[in-house]
């Protein structure tokens, strides 16, 4: 990936990742987990806008997230949406816990199933 469309990209993904993080009411060691396993420093530099490009892995994780998210207010609005990721989930896949505590633990590919996941009940199936 070109450095320039990195740093353009990683401008838009860091302001929106954490949007993201107050509406899903993210803990610090969710956020950094969420990120790909980032330091506490590493977190504040970026909230704090002294880092300001993500490397293409973390683009991708933020960009998963804020697709789920995205998915969440078409299938459900947005009260349902923001509130999704905390609430402990029937599905297998979840094994009662709430989705938060997969994604967390589990990294892209989890990410990646979840995605896939509301992707197929957008598709309605």
């Amino acid at each position: 990936m070109e450095r320039a469309v990195q740093e353009r990209l990683s401008r838009a993904a860091i302001s929106k990742f954490f949007k993201l993080a107050r509406i899903w009411r993210l803990r610090c060691l969710s956020k950094r987990q969420l990120l790909g396993g980032v330091s506490s420093a590493v977190l504040h530099r970026l909230k704090c806008g002294q880092k300001k490009v993500l490397g293409p892995d973390t683009l991708t994780r933020v960009f998963l997230l804020l697709e789920i998210s995205r998915a969440l207010n078409i299938l459900y609005g947005r009260k349902l949406a923001d509130s999704w990721a905390r609430l402990p989930d029937t599905n297998p896949m979840f094994q009662g816990e709430p989705p938060l505590e997969y994604m967390v633990k589990g990294g892209v590919p989890a990410l990646l199933r979840v995605r896939q996941l509301l992707d197929s009940r957008r598709a309605g199936h």
